[in-house]
């Protein structure tokens, strides 16, 4: 599916993959820059990563899905929703032949902000 090469960006990743599957991992990217836009964006364990107070999600596409990676707790917080879908301790799979689900990944995201927001602040020491 991808090149063996690995990629140096995010958006060489990205584009490394057929139309349909390069479409939904350019709208995840967008997605997440949109709701993190101070995160820092780097390709790490061969995927698209993002880090704000701290890693906040990955995401890769697999022959017949996208996987997201936002830690347990984003799964854990979200686990209600994510019933219909194949997921563990810190991922979930978005299969290529069911919609994408934007809006709940979405969710998804904001609420690994914001805990990453909230753990920086509880380390900040008072003076």
């Amino acid at each position: 599916m991808q090149s063996k090469e690995p990629a140096i960006t995010v958006e060489q990743y990205c584009k490394s993959f057929p139309t349909e599957v390069k479409r939904r991992l350019m709208a995840l990217r967008k997605l997440v820059r949109e709701v993190a836009p101070d995160a820092t964006e780097k390709i790490s364990y061969r995927m698209p990563a993002y880090f704000l107070h701290g890693r906040l999600v990955y995401f890769a596409a697999h022959k017949n899905h996208i996987g997201l990676y936002p830690m347990a707790s984003g799964i854990e917080k979200m686990a209600s929703k994510l019933k219909g879908y194949k997921h563990a301790m810190g991922s979930v799979q978005f299969p290529h032949d069911q919609p994408f689900p934007l809006p709940l990944i979405r969710q998804i995201i904001e609420f690994r902000v914001k805990e990453n927001r909230q753990k920086t602040t509880k380390k900040k020491p008072t003076t």
